[in-house]
């Protein structure tokens, strides 16, 4: 019988760094939203996105492919979803805007940016997937259990839920900003 994980395999998908950020997200959030948290959490994930995620898969396919590289992140992803490891450029430029929360995340105009990228992000994942699901998913590997579930909906998920709930923080604190809000409590 062949075995599912051989150690590069669990080395690549079970990093410290993934491991640890999946930890504090999820604690953050069952702690409950507080703003501050939130500046940490994009601070974080722009830098883990910018410096060793997106970073190094935008500069490997600008000049050449993840195929050929020692990207074993995204090599073992690419497993699941072949675009990722031949220069497609919707995923390229995706990787480019995951980037743009690192600029923006501790302004004072954090929810307008804020809901613009999160808008981005659930509309990016969509125009990512949508088109292949239409055609019959011919990059998508939906044949291994790890592949479909763990890389494909668990992975990408996380980029679904997680804007969601930024959106959702985002709309009641511009809620409470709202004169009609304001006007409304102090009529109680």
């Amino acid at each position: 019988m062949k075995r599912i994980f051989d150690q590069t395999k669990t080395q690549s998908l079970f990093t410290p760094v993934t491991v640890y950020s999946l930890l504090a997200c999820a604690a953050q959030f069952a702690r409950g939203i507080h703003p501050r948290k939130v500046n940490l959490q994009l601070l974080f994930d722009s830098f883990y996105c910018l410096f060793l995620q997106e970073g190094p898969f935008v500069y490997m396919s600008l000049v050449g492919t993840v195929a050929t590289s020692r990207q074993y992140f995204w090599k073992e992803y690419g497993k699941a979803d072949e675009r990722w490891l031949h220069s497609d450029p919707t995923i390229v430029l995706l990787g480019v805007a995951d980037g743009a929360r690192f600029v923006f995340s501790m302004f004072v105009f954090r929810h307008f940016v804020q809901i613009t990228l999160c808008v981005c992000e659930l509309y990016g994942g969509w125009m990512t997937f949508c088109p292949d699901w239409l055609a019959g998913s011919p990059n998508l590997n939906t044949n291994h259990w790890l592949y479909l579930w763990i890389y494909l909906v668990f992975f990408n998920g996380v980029w679904v839920v997680v804007p969601g709930l930024l959106l959702w923080q985002s709309w009641l604190s511009l809620k409470r900003l709202h004169p009609s809000y304001q006007a409304s409590k102090k009529q109680k």
